[in-house]
């Protein structure tokens, strides 16, 4: 898969932008604060309809604008496909694929994907299990539209059961609809389980070996999928998990009631990474930690590969400066084949990438090197 070309109006700090990259390499070289990282969520937002900095849309529109506009021209799977995003403010975002609307983001699944590894992912392991269910849901939205969809459809119902808790000190009728809520919110969450469990059960088969690569041979990663306690088997199709988060639903009810939050579901699971069988979140080093981020990043990598039979545009955000020289010749190493966009402030640190494509930005002006 590669982005051919992108055409920016109005996004983040960008008046407009229009460039045509390399199928290889292309490196991205700028100050800070000039829209390197911009450009690089851009291309990731084209795949996802999602940003990593942003939690709102209305984020992505440059400062005194209504609207921001995305185009890219993208080859996948043997195929040319042209994708639009329209965003304006207070009003919902357009969606197009070849000019044809589509009705969610779960239709841009398999089109263009991408794996993006910016600084704070340095910080996967430390952070809260939040960050962790952020990278599989990243990953596997990407490849199943089925979990796309009933991850939008869970995070929709989440909000409402928790303003029903919220509310119902004042207002006790509301817990009426509280039954049909958890319904339909574990009917999504047995989706959810089964292909986390899925996805996870395939980064324990492609993670271990890179990281040990990374380290030398002198540390094990290993990984563990953590959901709802009352499931038995996650990697069980999602007519046999309802029940059993419907179960677990009960069981805490009165408890969400007092607590006037939802405590049961999807939306507590954990991927929970141990490094020579001891928490990397507890114990894990600096270097350990970025090691671990590092394996998961490029399995991530890896895993597309084997599912679509492409490399996924690899998104390097300005990750090089923070890794040790050791790390930086192994991530390098690893990008033998695919499209690669990697920023960085110096462009002499890049001097060993022989083949691709070197861009300039400056206050959101993009140029050819």
């Amino acid at each position: 898969m590669t982005v051919d070309q992108i055409s920016l109006d109005c996004f983040r700090n960008y008046v407009h932008g229009e460039a045509r990259f390399h199928p290889g390499v292309n490196v991205i070289v700028g100050e800070n604060a000039q829209g390197k990282t911009n450009l690089l969520e851009a291309v990731a937002y084209l795949s996802s309809a999602s940003s990593h900095r942003a939690r709102y849309d209305r984020e992505l529109i440059r400062h005194g604008a209504d609207r921001a506009f995305l185009k890219g021209s993208v080859t996948s799977r043997e195929r040319t496909m042209v994708l639009e995003a329209d965003l304006c403010r207070g009003a919902r975002r357009q969606l197009r694929s070849n000019g044809v609307k589509l009705k969610t983001a779960s239709e841009l699944s398999g089109i263009l994907n991408t794996v993006l590894f910016c600084p704070e992912d340095l910080y996967l392991i430390r952070e809260g299990a939040e960050a962790r269910r952020r990278f599989l849901d990243s990953c596997i939205c990407q490849l199943r539209p089925r979990y796309a969809q009933a991850l939008a459809e869970y995070k929709r119902l989440y909000q409402h059961k928790t303003r029903i808790l919220k509310d119902s000190e004042q207002h006790p009728s509301l817990l009426n609809a509280l039954d049909d809520f958890s319904l339909r919110m574990a009917q999504c969450g047995a989706v959810i389980v089964h292909y986390r469990a899925h996805f996870v059960k395939r980064l324990v088969e492609a993670a271990p070996p890179i990281h040990a690569d990374c380290s030398g041979g002198r540390e094990s990663l290993g990984l563990r999928y953590e959901t709802v306690s009352t499931v038995a088997d996650p990697e069980a199709p999602p007519k046999v998990l309802l029940p059993q988060l419907m179960a677990h639903q009960e069981a805490h009810r009165e408890a969400e009631i007092a607590a006037k939050t939802c405590l049961s579901g999807p939306h507590k699971d954990e991927l929970a990474v141990e490094i020579n069988g001891e928490s990397a979140k507890a114990y894990a080093s600096q270097g350990q930690t970025r090691t671990a981020a590092l394996a998961l990043k490029l399995a991530a990598r890896d895993i597309f590969r084997q599912e679509t039979d492409e490399w996924p545009v690899l998104l390097l955000d300005d990750v090089l400066s923070e890794l040790d020289a050791k790390r930086q010749e192994f991530v390098l190493n690893r990008i033998t084949s695919g499209q690669v966009f990697i920023t960085c402030c110096e462009e002499e640190k890049l001097a060993r990438l022989k083949e691709g494509k070197a861009f300039h930005v400056r206050d959101g002006t993009l140029l050819p090197a």
